[in-house]
């Protein structure tokens, strides 16, 4: 996934009513810039970071900025761009870069599971179909990268779609995209939504697959990476 327009250094100023955030441009210029993401973003909208915008060319957007990545304090980039992960994914599928899904050849998104949807379904001649959703993961404590950073009823919603798609016989599949540079492992932040955390178990033990991978992450665009380890069962 290529950025289409090069990206800019700004200096965070705050960021605010969800889709919004200030900066400061290398010449001194204030600028607003959209923020393509809901979440907590915690560690990750801290006033002074150094960030990199994306100039909007599109005349029918309001902003002229994108707020695409932060750099990390000890070196590194964080995406925090939630329209991303599945396009970097979508590439990865169609690379055969999971290892655990080379043998499929069709992917389609965006596809009815339950009361809700998934990102994913995989199909391949004689074999079960694949649903995989896939969550983006910026959360670092130490060297681990943790989800969820906020309680998330939907994403337990998933999880519990998933259970079900694998107890109707199908394959059921839970991606966690670290969306940034410096985690060398995963977990679940239990202790910031517990009822993810036993979603979560009660997923893994109905059969539910799950997977981390990491990003490599520049200022040209952002690419699927190596897997990460994940907990055990």
């Amino acid at each position: 996934m290529q950025f289409q327009t090069p990206l800019i250094p700004a200096r965070l100023i705050r960021r605010y009513k969800r889709f919004l955030a200030d900066f400061t441009l290398a010449d001194g210029q204030a600028v607003t810039a959209h923020c393509p993401n809901t979440g907590a973003m915690t560690g990750l909208d801290t006033p002074g970071l150094t960030c990199w915008l994306e100039p909007n060319t599109d005349p029918r957007k309001k902003l002229a900025y994108g707020w695409r990545l932060v750099g990390l304090p000890g070196g590194g980039l964080a995406n925090i761009d939630t329209s991303l992960p599945n396009r970097i994914v979508a590439e990865g599928l169609a690379q055969g870069r999971v290892a655990t899904l080379s043998a499929y050849t069709d992917f389609r998104r965006e596809v009815v599971l339950g009361a809700s949807r998934v990102d994913f379904r995989a199909t391949a001649p004689g074999l079960p179909d694949v649903y995989l959703e896939v969550k983006s993961v910026t959360l670092r404590r130490g060297a681990q990268a943790l989800f969820p950073d906020t309680v998330t009823t939907r994403g337990a919603r998933h999880l519990a779609d998933l259970a079900q798609a694998r107890g109707a016989g199908h394959r059921a599949v839970m991606l966690y995209l670290i969306s940034r540079t410096d985690c060398a492992g995963f977990g679940i932040a239990a202790d910031l939504d517990p009822a993810y955390a036993s979603a979560y178990d009660a997923a893994r033990r109905a059969g539910v697959e799950v997977l981390a991978h990491a990003c490599d992450i520049t200022l040209q665009g952002i690419t699927f990476g190596a897997p990460i380890p994940t907990p055990p069962l």
